[in-house]
């Protein structure tokens, strides 16, 4: 009761504040100070016994405030740890913290310029120099910041729904005949996902086999949408994958445009995990085709190290987001307005309220500028190659799949001292198995690094080792492989 905007409330607010910035700052520091665990594991029920959660009728004292804001980053897993490899999102960028800082005190909504003038128009040229680096004339197109990958995913299957069957809008799916979508085997769930939420159906998207390396086979797209079209259907969007959530495989874009312009079909490109990629001029032959798709998504929050949400679906023909999207509501979008209303984006999107999120990359881009994503990015690949190198020939490991990774996915299987003479057998297989799980609950037991593992198709568990955080260092790869030996040896 005793902050703003309480009478007086300058003095006790501004030293709350410092406190929890002060908090925030430690806690930075921690993050990358590799003597520091990764994570201070509990299990569930032993995290909600040990503190008291619950929410009550009676405020707290700013003292026990300050305890939960503690106590909540004493448990949190830290993201920005050199020793951190378990997701794709990694790392903690000063300035893009900074930015959030900011975009938070600013709490302004996405809907229009006139509430959101500067941020709308951050959007804007931030938008369209990433439509310039896709290949689009000029950055040409369209786009818009969502709340993640599976939503840009399915905004372009509604809008290379509606480039077809505009009435869909209007009369819904019983009006049009039935469609479908073509995507990889090895494709990130979201394409299943926007079609079970758009009313497609997750029936209607046909996988399509990929090569060892994990990359879709052109000529079993263009089979399968033969035999879609044989059928009756109406294909409708090929997903392409540009940067694979587990193999880290760049499907071959150049071939699959040629199909989607043959068989008249919209081009996506998922680029979530690859789309960083662009920034290099070492690796950008890796996405060779992506200035033919219809739409892109590309998340700055993987690759690129920005924070926390921050994904952009891109669009190359301009206009048609507004119009599959646009509800002309008046108490929003009045169109007598005193300035230019094409400034005003909340009704090409599909959520009325919208966060933020151009501004952390906006600001990243400034003070690193394009050259400084470019190193930050080569680096995370040089450390895969240096990964997969240490490891290829080295016993006790073996590849999923031959050759150096495209991506900084590496993925390997750790085979304990205890399987290593095994002949090929079904025992083998459920025994290593099991292996993978065993290290990596040790890891988070002992907190000292954390990496994912998966089966896929066939092939039980095996790691996969993704690097996105610019801190990590050759030590911190030299240190994995040690932990995992020493974690390991026993199996």
């Amino acid at each position: 009761p005793d902050l703003l905007p309480t009478c007086n409330g300058e003095i006790t607010t501004m030293s709350f504040l410092q406190d929890v910035v002060d908090i925030l700052l430690q806690y930075v520091v921690k993050s990358f100070d590799r003597s520091t665990k990764v994570i201070d594991f509990h299990y569930p029920n032993e995290l909600l016994q040990e503190y008291n959660w619950e929410l009550a009728d009676q405020p707290q004292t700013l003292e026990e405030i300050l305890l939960n804001c503690r106590t909540t980053l004493k448990y949190a897993i830290k993201t920005g740890h050199p020793r951190y490899f378990n997701q794709l999102s990694t790392g903690l960028d000063m300035v893009g913290l900074a930015a959030d800082w900011l975009t938070s005190a600013a709490n302004t909504n996405m809907f229009t310029y006139e509430i959101a003038p500067v941020f709308v128009l951050l959007e804007y040229v931030t938008l369209r120099k990433m439509r310039e680096m896709v290949g689009w004339p000029g950055g040409c197109g369209d786009g818009i910041f969502s709340p993640g990958g599976a939503i840009s995913n399915m905004y372009a299957m509604l809008i290379a729904r509606f480039k077809m069957f505009p009435e869909v809008k209007e009369k819904g799916m019983a009006a049009i005949p039935r469609l479908v979508a073509f995507t990889s085997e090895h494709s990130h769930f979201s394409v299943k996902k926007g079609a079970a939420a758009l009313g497609i159906g997750t029936d209607s998207v046909i996988l399509i086999r990929c090569d060892e390396r994990g990359k879709m086979i052109p000529s079993d797209l263009e089979r399968r949408i033969v035999e879609a079209k044989q059928k009756g259907f109406v294909p409708f969007l090929v997903s392409a994958t540009a940067g694979t959530t587990v193999y880290g495989a760049f499907d071959p874009l150049i071939a699959i445009a040629d199909i989607c312009k043959k068989y008249k079909v919209w081009m996506h490109v998922d680029g979530a995990w690859g789309g960083g990629l662009l920034m290099s001029r070492k690796h950008k032959w890796k996405l060779n085709g992506i200035e033919r798709a219809n739409s892109v998504t590309w998340n700055p929050h993987k690759m690129m190290g920005v924070p926390l949400q921050c994904s952009a679906l891109l669009v190359r023909e301009e206009g048609l987001m507004q119009s599959c999207n646009q509800m002309h509501a008046s108490y929003l979008f009045q169109q007598d307005k005193h300035y230019d209303l094409s400034y005003d984006t909340g009704d090409k999107a599909l959520q009325c309220g919208r966060h933020v999120d151009v501004f952390k990359l906006w600001l990243m881009w400034r003070a690193k500028g394009t050259t400084g994503f470019e190193a930050q990015i080569d680096k995370c690949l040089e450390l895969a190659e240096y990964l997969y190198n240490k490891i290829k020939n080295r016993e006790g490991y073996e590849m999923v799949f031959d050759g150096k990774p495209q991506h900084t996915n590496v993925c390997f299987w750790y085979i304990p001292p205890s399987l290593r003479g095994m002949e090929e057998s079904e025992e083998r297989m459920s025994r290593l198995m099991k292996v993978a799980p065993v290290i990596k609950a040790r890891m988070m037991e002992y907190g000292t690094t954390m990496v994912s593992y998966q089966p896929l198709g066939d092939k039980v568990n095996f790691f996969r080792m993704v690097i996105s955080n610019p801190a990590a260092t050759h030590q911190d790869i030299d240190f994995l492989i040690d932990e995992i030996e020493r974690l390991g040896q026993d199996l």
